[in-house]
């Protein structure tokens, strides 16, 4: 075969890229209007908030105390070196519940969710499993994928919070091996001169998270083919689609908080 007609032959990235996302916009529609029609599958949807939420706790917990750790560490050596040391509850306390728990939460349920949506619903599907589901008069995109997607955007400001009370509750421990300061003082001055627009904006941000990863981990395990191998395929391209799309979200959010609550 000649090169020329190999490049023929050869899928154009840009084409498929756009035919990929073309089908998932169908894919969001579809799942849009199976979610408002009832009945509706509250039993699903609880099943997976605890998988989703309960379960993914310990290891949000642990990440955000180790959030808090490093910040108050890097923080006070430069703020001491400028001699600004006054200003570290602030600086922790700011950055932790801003932006660093946002965005380490929702990269840390999209490599744990995120692959395990992938490969259960994968599975699902190479198994004929989403067939026979169809053909009992169920709709597979109301049971297995709304409720899932409607999961992670209730899930992820929820583990949010939990990320940020135990980055301010482990930044203060780790200030206090530097310099003794009480809890009360930490939090009093962290808090000074803050609102609530300062901090909810963010937090609610990982809603949009949450339906990135849910809806992305859904559309590829429910599209999956191939036997294990697409199986496997699905859960890796699940993660990595997922935390791309939650880091380009955390940009453009950013941005629109910023012009919304200046």
């Amino acid at each position: 075969m000649s090169s020329t007609a190999y490049e023929e032959l050869r899928p154009n990235p840009i084409i498929g890229m756009l035919e990929w996302l073309g089908e998932l916009g169908s894919f969001v529609w579809s799942v849009l209007r199976a979610a408002v029609t009832p009945p509706f599958q509250v039993q699903e949807f609880i099943r997976q908030l605890d998988e989703i939420g309960a379960k993914s706790f310990p290891l949000v917990a642990l990440a955000g105390s180790a959030i808090g750790v490093v910040l108050a560490l890097e923080a006070h050596s430069s703020l001491v070196r400028f001699g600004a040391k006054s200003l570290l509850p602030a600086t922790v306390i700011f950055s932790v519940i801003t932006e660093m728990s946002p965005i380490i939460t929702g990269l840390i349920i999209s490599g744990r969710v995120g692959a395990g949506i992938g490969a259960e619903l994968a599975a699902m599907k190479v198994t004929e499993q989403i067939d026979a589901i169809e053909a009992s008069a169920v709709d597979p995109e109301k049971l297995l994928a709304a409720t899932r997607i409607c999961a992670c955007i209730i899930a992820l400001p929820l583990l949010t919070l939990v990320a940020s009370f135990f980055g301010v509750l482990m930044g203060w421990v780790a200030t206090s091996f530097l310099e003794p300061i009480s809890l009360v003082r930490f939090v009093n001055d962290g808090f000074k001169g803050a609102n609530f627009k300062d901090f909810l904006p963010p937090t609610f941000k990982t809603c949009v998270y949450g339906m990135i990863i849910g809806t992305v981990s859904s559309y590829q395990g429910m599209r999956a083919k191939g036997g294990a191998i697409g199986v496997g395929s699905a859960a890796t391209t699940s993660v990595v689609l997922s935390s791309l799309f939650v880091i380009l979200a955390d940009v453009i959010l950013v941005k629109v908080i910023l012009l919304l609550f200046p």
